[in-house]
């Protein structure tokens, strides 16, 4: 959370509907996921009379130009790091060469994110997170995550996405505007919503077959991209584990089933050869990536384990066993195993106003005033309160924690639920103070590289792991190794996430 931010008290239809929408907003949207570079790779001619590279579309230019600092600004940063930009310089300079239009330029950035994720704009824009960078195990990988953003930019995917989006909006309007039979309106509109969604999967396969076969011709394995789409699926479970999925079918995903795309990613590997051939520079690629940032930046406060603690802020507070803790640029969320989700930010409140006043000033829809209590936690002044709207349960905290720093706890679920009750009670009053000396003692945690002994196991490597879940599931997912899988050998090289 690199900011406190939340309006003032106010009243207003928006601002009501914002707590539920923001709560199911936050937990269910996700980017093509299949931090520091920024540079631009593509052709530069070198010999006289050698002629340019084709000019970049001016629209694709100005699109890619305009929503660049929005992405940086969103994802944290850029992220910089003078070995892990060469490293990747290596291997974005060999698949440029390899792909379908060499004289495309590129600029790419890593991002300073912890998630997973990877994606492109027009005009050559391409993106990649340092915590990508992390879950990855060797040169080939990245190199397919790469090639399939590239995909995406030679095969005009963006502007395509664009215009369909355009119609898919035409067609919201006609609904909207034109049609009187309700539930003709509605079906409508669900087709609208499916050929867009559709159209989305069919560009992630088309990107993923042009990832293949890139890098097949730079002389990458062609079967890092089904490897790493396997380990992003277990890494996403890893990360999900003691929250409440959504077991239904979505007819609206915009990405293809993973099962689906690492059959079609083998398929398309097949057309090179069996497996084992082509390079992954595993050990150069551990050797750039070791040192790097995992998880959260210092800037935005650290998650370790079920705590969330923001040096910068001086707070901290515990969600209860179960829950499963994601700290974003605007606020910290989690998610319990039954179905409660928390979100954690900031209130901007004079000095000295009334926290009780503030819950029932208008911004809480469905607010029972009745419920509304004040009390102290660990010696910081605390307002709680609880409200029903449009199918949610909430219970709402509102602690101040100095003159100008009021932050706020917001839990809902769909029934009130004794498990919201406890998990509310238990994690505001958690709520304290850092003390100075905690602090200054709070340090990111790293990527580690280090060499397996004679007599390590996987249980033994694992204990040395820092500041993680459940660690020795987290080891063995960041080294590919399967859930009943022995330890690589004595002599090989493998990550650790430590201070």
């Amino acid at each position: 959370m690199a900011e406190i931010k939340a309006g003032a008290a106010s009243a207003g239809d928006g601002r009501k509907r914002g707590i539920a929408a923001a709560l199911v907003a936050a937990l269910l949207l996700a980017g093509c996921t299949t931090s520091s570079l920024e540079g631009t790779y593509g052709p530069t001619p070198t010999v006289a009379g050698a002629a340019a590279p084709p000019p970049v579309d001016p629209e694709q230019a100005r699109i890619g130009a305009e929503q660049h600092p929005r992405i940086v600004a969103s994802y944290g940063g850029v992220y910089h790091d003078d070995k892990l930009e060469q490293t990747l310089a290596r291997i974005v300079g060999r698949i440029v060469a390899a792909s379908d239009d060499p004289s495309q330029s590129y600029r790419i950035t890593i991002l300073n994110s912890p998630s997973v994720n990877a994606f492109a704009l027009p005009g050559g824009y391409l993106y990649v997170t340092r915590g990508l960078l992390a879950l990855a195990n060797d040169s080939s990988e990245v190199a397919a995550v790469i090639a399939h953003e590239m995909g995406h930019v030679t095969a005009n995917h963006a502007m395509q996405r664009q215009n369909k989006a355009q119609t898919a909006v035409l067609v919201s309007r006609v609904v909207s505007d034109v049609l009187q039979d309700g539930e003709a309106g509605k079906l409508a509109l669900a087709s609208s919503q499916r050929t867009l969604a559709a159209f989305s999967q069919q560009q992630e396969l088309e990107a993923d077959a042009i990832g293949v076969r890139t890098i097949g011709k730079a002389g990458y394995d062609p079967f890092a991209a089904a490897r790493f789409l396997q380990l992003m699926g277990r890494y996403a479970a890893y990360k999900s584990a003691g929250s409440v999925q959504d077991k239904r079918p979505d007819f609206l995903a915009s990405h293809p089933a993973t099962p689906q795309r690492v059959e079609f990613a083998i398929r398309a590997a097949r057309q090179f050869g069996a497996p084992g051939l082509g390079e992954v520079d595993r050990d150069r690629y551990l050797a750039g990536i070791n040192g790097i940032v995992y998880g959260d930046d210092p800037s935005q406060g650290f998650v370790r384990g079920r705590t969330f603690l923001h040096p910068s802020l001086g707070v901290a507070f515990t969600v209860p066993d179960g829950f499963v803790l994601d700290n974003t640029s605007d606020a910290v969320l989690a998610t319990g195993p039954d179905g409660t989700a928390l979100r954690f930010d900031g209130a901007n409140l004079p000095s000295g106003s009334s926290l009780a006043a503030y819950l029932d000033s208008g911004w809480v829809n469905g607010l029972d005033t009745s419920s509304i209590k004040t009390f102290s936690i660990n010696g910081l002044e605390a307002a709680s309160a609880r409200a029903e709207a449009k199918g949610w349960v909430f219970r709402i905290a509102v602690v101040r924690a100095g003159d100008n720093a009021t932050y706020r706890f917001i839990f809902a679920n769909e029934s009130d639920t004794p498990g919201l009750q406890r998990a509310a009670e238990a994690t505001i009053t958690s709520f304290r103070r850092l003390t100075p000396q905690e602090a200054a003692s709070l340090q990111p945690l790293r990527i580690r590289i280090v060499t397996v002994g004679a007599g390590d196991t996987v249980a033994s490597m694992s204990a040395r792991m820092r500041g993680v879940d459940r660690p020795e599931d987290l080891f063995r997912i960041l080294n590919d190794i399967p859930a009943n899988g022995p330890l690589p050998a004595a002599g090989q090289k493998v990550k650790i996430v430590a201070d």
